[in-house]
């Protein structure tokens, strides 16, 4: 895999929405009908149908019931699952799955890994175009439940993490995701450092990157923008990214500093 940019819908909405039609149509139950039924409207089940828009569990459970599918229609949500995370993420979040080692810089989010319920909802609630309660809160749920990989992989994953100040100093970021940080700081098999701002070099700026390390050794290197991310396993781009990272880690606070940075936040935002 020499890099992947995820811009057509998964192909599991496309058949679930697909299928979702052709049991309407079957049924002769109007596109109105079901929208009604579901709560959604005519607009957001046309664009399920078409595989624009996840199909949700309960347009799935009310299409199921109203067109005596017997469970077919229902079935889809167990696959469906399988894909809670943005289309353009989801060959990155495999990966995350069979890692023993992450080396994430991020220059202006919090890392999924590290994020409070509250700030994972703060972002996804708010994103553009919105989104329906159901996918935001299943789409929430998904980020926490990630966040294992932090105490529940045996052996333990390592983890090293440096966060550029601006990440910091976000209005988002409260003194509960202060603490969050610095608890996960605290486990033996996690690095956390902190970029401050006089230190920065152009490297930093250039946006947030991954480096992922399987248990076959393959090495995975990933970017992530706000319209498009990339996924690579190309000898050459690992490399770049594994030499920007390196010189982003030399310029950051060690982790006892980066801790005593972080303490000093804590205060202000209580």
């Amino acid at each position: 895999m020499s890099g992947q940019n995820n811009s057509q819908p998964p192909v599991a909405w496309r058949y679930s929405g697909d299928q979702m039609k052709r049991w309407r149509t079957k049924a002769d139950v109007s596109r109105e009908k079901l929208a009604s039924a579901a709560n959604y409207s005519p607009a957001t089940i046309e664009s399920m149908e078409r595989g624009v828009r996840r199909p949700t569990s309960r347009v799935l459970d009310v299409a199921d019931d109203l067109c005596g599918a017997q469970g077919m229609l229902s079935a889809a949500k167990e696959f469906l699952n399988r894909e809670r995370f943005p289309a353009r993420a989801q060959d990155f979040m495999e990966r995350e799955k069979e890692a023993t080692s992450l080396w994430t810089y991020e220059n202006s989010l919090v890392p999924g890994l590290l994020q409070t319920r509250g700030y994972a909802r703060a972002l996804i609630d708010n994103r553009i175009p919105p989104l329906d309660e159901e996918t935001v809160e299943e789409r929430v749920t998904a980020r926490m439940e990630r966040q294992s990989i932090l105490t529940a992989r045996k052996p333990p994953v390592g983890l090293s993490f440096v966060l550029y100040e601006a990440v910091l100093r976000a209005p988002q970021v409260d003194a509960e995701q202060l603490h969050r940080l610095l608890e996960a700081a605290a486990l033996r098999n996690v690095v956390l450092q902190v970029l401050p701002f006089e230190r920065a070099i152009p490297a930093a700026l250039l946006g947030s990157m991954v480096l992922l390390e399987t248990r076959d050794h393959e090495r995975f290197a990933f970017m992530e923008g706000q319209f498009a991310s990339e996924l690579s396993a190309d000898p050459g781009v690992v490399s770049r990214v594994t030499e920007r990272l390196s010189m982003i880690r030399t310029q950051a606070l060690g982790p006892e500093e980066s801790a005593r940075f972080i303490e000093r936040m804590v205060g202000s935002r209580e």
